[in-house]
């Protein structure tokens, strides 16, 4: 007998017909294949992403679509071998898929993004399509840390504890599969920044161009990853998923409040 399951690669085409008639969501998880330091592998960002839409789907009765394995990483661009789009090409990708989800019957589309610097084509790409979706469609784009609340969220990835290839990411991967994690050389570091690294600070010098963070990172850490554990990144997951599901629920609302007319 065919098990049950939420990600839509697994599905049949009756088993999607009949979720599309009880709940017509979907979650797309985003991300970047990308170094994480010399201890991480490259497809954290993206394999981060696809557990956290794995974790919700099935409390939020939503398919799972594919990962989006690519992003806007051309900032890592010196690091040795990875691939990314750039902005427009990413927009592009999220447009298309909006509309053809869209078309396939789906009328809540949520992308669940695992890389920061891909905000910048998700919003525009929304912004774009977003209006002309049949009326009662919803979609939206969120990075999946930003729906912890502060206290949470500056132990995962902030400022004090790193924005890449952190404790918070490497605990993450650890959880998810240890063998693709190599902690013997996992080494920690900041970018040695003249003042201190304010959010807006952040994007003014590493959103503007490509390469900028090999010129601030050695190693491609931004943090300090060698206390991780796969028990802080079990801690770390539940967390995310609660705030996740509790952060679809009040953007749904949103949309509930606001209706086109």
């Amino acid at each position: 007998m065919k098990r049950r399951s939420f990600l839509l690669a697994e599905c049949t085409m009756p088993e999607v017909e009949e979720h599309l008639a009880r709940n017509p969501m979907v979650l797309v998880p985003v991300g970047a294949t990308e170094q994480h330091g010399p201890h991480a592998p490259y497809g954290t960002d993206y394999l981060s992403a696809a557990e956290v839409c794995r974790r919700i789907a099935p409390r939020l009765d939503a398919l799972v679509a594919p990962p989006l394995p690519f992003g806007v990483s051309g900032d890592h661009l010196g690091y040795p071998g990875f691939p990314f789009l750039s902005a427009e090409t990413m927009a592009a990708v999220i447009r298309d898929l909006t509309t053809s989800l869209s078309a396939g019957g789906f009328r809540t589309i949520i992308f669940v993004n695992g890389h920061y610097t891909n905000v910048i084509a998700l919003h525009a790409a929304v912004l774009d399509v977003g209006a002309s979706l049949p009326r009662g469609s919803a979609v939206f784009p969120f990075t999946y840390w930003d729906a912890l609340p502060p206290d949470q969220l500056q132990a995962f990835l902030s400022m004090e504890v790193g924005l890449h290839a952190n404790i918070g990411e490497t605990s993450v991967m650890l959880a998810l599969d240890p063998s693709l994690v190599d902690m013997d050389k996992a080494v920690a570091e900041y970018p040695a920044a003249p003042v201190d690294l304010a959010p807006g600070l952040v994007s003014s010098y590493f959103f503007s161009g490509n390469g900028t963070l090999p010129r601030a990172s050695k190693t491609g850490v931004w943090g300090d990853p060698t206390g991780s554990t796969a028990e802080l990144g079990e801690q770390y997951l539940q967390q995310i998923e609660d705030a996740c599901v509790a952060f679809v629920g009040n953007a749904l609302s949103l949309f509930d409040a606001f209706p086109q007319s």
